[in-house]
């Protein structure tokens, strides 16, 4: 949705917002009425009445006439017709949300189970921990050889129990071993 029809929008909603704007409305819906009639209609002072009948002549929900000193009012069908189509419209109030920031089913994990960068919790579920178990690989410099003791201080940065989630590296395959030395191997895609 472009910015003008997103505040359009905004302005519909702030208008209508208020019960003596939308009993207007629904007088005006009835037919063409003057300041006068709807002041008693709605039991507003005229002033009140003409202030807000011009807040949603603004909007173009109401159109104006005058007949001498008389101002008649009548609701613009047509414009609130075409705001229906222009703004209302499905896929219009769709892109309200940004789906490219609605988060995935793995950030989701990774925002319940890491925080500040440091695993807080290991996921009972085995598809959650693989999740957390990938996020952990790819803190590791691919191609780069660790000695055991180094890799324990690596993984201690992200967990103090850097024991389990070394053996959970391995049995998944995300992190080689091999005579006490680990590696990241470098990995074209990961689905």
């Amino acid at each position: 949705m472009e910015q003008e029809q997103l505040n359009a929008l905004l302005q519909f909603f702030k208008v209508m917002a208020n019960e003596s704007r939308l009993k207007l409305l629904g007088h005006l819906a009835n037919g063409e009425r003057s300041v006068g009639e709807l002041a008693q209609l709605v039991e507003l002072r005229e002033p009140t009445v003409s202030h807000h009948l011009a807040t949603m002549k603004e909007l173009g929900l109401v159109t104006v006439r005058a007949d001498g000193n008389v101002r008649y009012y009548k609701l613009d069908s047509k414009s609130l017709e075409q705001m229906s189509k222009d703004v209302f419209s499905r896929s219009n109030l769709a892109t309200l949300v940004d789906k490219s920031h609605t988060p995935t089913w793995e950030e989701k994990v990774l925002q319940a189970f890491v925080r500040n960068g440091r695993i807080k919790d290991d996921p009972a579920q085995g598809k959650k921990r693989l999740v957390i178990l990938r996020w952990l690989a790819d803190q590791v410099e691919p191609g780069v050889r660790y000695p055991e003791k180094a890799f324990n201080e690596l993984l201690n940065k992200y967990h103090p129990d850097h024991a389990t989630w070394r053996r959970y590296l391995v049995d998944e395959g995300l992190i080689m071993r091999e005579k006490g030395i680990y590696w990241r191997m470098v990995e074209e895609t990961r689905d």
